[in-house]
Formats: structure tokens, C-alpha cells, sequence
């Protein structure tokens, strides 16, 4: 429950920083899109909640196999941090080159706005489609599932900010963090913005796995996926493209097919096209 706490105990941050901007900035929001992000919300956090409640036994019993005993301390929780960034890079990248994850992942991307209420906009199916099985390693090594899933809060909580349109580049912090203007090529899907800047925390990521891309004032970023949702539905927004995965998974002839389908590059549930 430690994710749900530290973002539950962050909410009114997040609901200023949202009232500011859709009262100031009101041209980037629409109504219904921001409804929308708040059940999707709702729906995500109490999937996660049921699923660290159910996971956790698991996760301890994994602890006892650690190969280090790693004592809580500031350098011990800022190497958790460092390493659950570094690890959270591959779980994003991975989510937009393998479908099955990647049907979990395309509710964030599904929507054509930007703004702080997109953040928001998160899948119930994270658990199933295995998140949780990128912070493994953590664990393996010897920090506690306690640390690792207060880090994880962090990262996703730093993560809310860099979901605007209202800041611009910010300088020398730009060579090392993720920030808004990186975050909005992220969400992008125009040539040579697609399938870029994974990071989480920290761009550096990207620039050293050549994932990195500029966001270029002559290319103003197009938001959405490709062949665009055009729904407010959260249970369309959640399932279209679970849908399309066992359909297109059950249509597909012999093993190696099908094994493709659910773990190859992912195509659209609207257009059949590479999202």
C-alpha cells in the first residue's frame, strides 16, 4: 500500500497544480477528457492497492533469497532511487515495443490533450500485464519491498509534473532530468517523435540507449496514438486494445504467430498500424 499512501498523501499538490492550470490554461484541457483521467485514476490506484495486497507475501518470500543485507541509510535509499530509474527506463521502453504490455500502456497515451490531468491517466491492468516484475531485481538484491515501492511512489510522483504544456525548456536541467519539454515528445506521435524519451527521472537514460530525442520548436507535438481513440469511455479507453489482443492473438495461425502478436511490436486496435 505504500504507493497509495505517498500518492494519496501528494494529491492535494496535484489538484492545485491541475485547478491552476485548467483555470489559467483552460485552451489545453476538455472536460470530458479530464473526467475521463480521474476514473481511469481511480480505477488504477485501487487495482494497485489489491494487487500489493495480494503480491506482497510473494514479494517478502523473494526477500529472503536476497544476495545483500542492505541497510536503510541516505545512500542506500538514493541508490534504490537511482537503480528503480534506471530499471523503470527498460519497463517504459518495453511498453511500447511489446504489445502485451504495451495494452496496458496505450490508456496513458490515448488521449490527445496534455496537461497535468494526463498524469492521471493510468490502466487498472498494470498488474496483470507484470509491472511489477521489472522492480524484481530490486528486491533480489537485497533492498527491502518496502523501499522499493516508496521509491517507485517517488519516481511516478515526480512524474505528474513533467505532464504540461505550460513550461518551457528549462536550461542546464534539461542535459540530466526528464521534464516537461521531454515529457511532451514522450507523448507524441509525430516522426521522429514516436517511441522516444522512456525516462522516468532522469533523461540520461535515453541519451546513453539512443532513445533521446529534441523537441523541435518547428514540430509542434501531436498527442495521442495512432489512429486516435476517440472515446471518454474509461472501460473503451482500459479494454480496446486488450480486445484486439486476444482477438488478433486467436485469428493468428500456429505458435510462433501467435507468440508475435502478443510479445511483437504492437499495431493499433483502431487503424492496424504501428502505435
Amino acid at each position: 500500500m505504500t504507493i497509495e499512501i505517498i500518492l494519496l498523501a501528494l494529491s492535494p499538490i496535484f489538484i492545485v497544480f491541475v485547478s491552476f492550470e485548467f483555470i489559467k490554461y483552460r485552451r489545453y484541457y476538455d472536460i470530458k477528457d479530464s473526467l475521463a483521467n480521474t476514473a481511469l485514476a481511480l480505477m488504477h490506484q485501487g487495482a494497485d492497492a489489491i494487487a500489493l495486497l495480494v503480491l506482497m507475501p510473494f514479494f517478502y518470500w523473494l526477500y529472503t533469497y536476497r544476495v545483500f543485507d542492505i541497510e536503510l541509510t541516505v545512500l542506500s535509499v538514493f541508490s534504490a532511487f537511482i537503480l528503480q530509474d534506471f530499471l523503470y527506463y527498460w519497463f517504459h521502453k518495453a511498453s511500447h515495443h511489446i504489445h502485451w504490455l504495451w495494452a496496458a500502456h496505450v490508456v496513458h497515451h490515448s488521449s490527445t490533450k496534455m496537461n497535468f490531468s494526463t498524469a492521471f491517466r493510468q490502466s487498472l491492468m498494470y498488474p496483470l500485464a507484470g509491472m511489477w516484475l521489472f522492480w524484481l531485481p530490486m528486491i533480489l538484491i537485497g533492498f527491502d519491498p518496502i523501499t522499493v515501492f516508496t521509491v517507485v511512489a517517488l519516481n511516478l510522483a515526480y512524474q505528474f509534473f513533467v505532464h504540461t504544456q505550460i513550461v518551457n525548456k528549462l536550461g542546464w536541467f534539461e542535459k540530466i532530468f526528464n521534464t516537461p519539454s521531454h515529457h511532451r515528445v514522450h507523448h507524441a506521435i509525430n516522426k521522429g517523435y514516436l517511441d522516444k524519451n522512456f525516462a522516468g527521472v532522469l533523461i540520461i537514460w535515453d541519451k546513453l540507449f539512443g532513445t533521446y530525442a529534441e523537441e523541435e520548436p518547428s514540430k509542434p507535438c501531436k498527442y495521442g496514438i495512432v489512429g486516435q481513440l476517440k472515446s471518454n469511455n474509461p472501460l473503451t479507453i482500459t479494454f480496446h486494445q486488450w480486445r484486439y489482443l486476444i482477438k488478433t492473438t486467436l485469428n493468428a495461425k500456429g505458435f510462433k504467430a501467435k507468440m508475435k502478436v502478443l510479445f511483437g511490436y504492437p499495431t493499433s486496435a483502431i487503424k492496424h498500424k504501428k502505435v
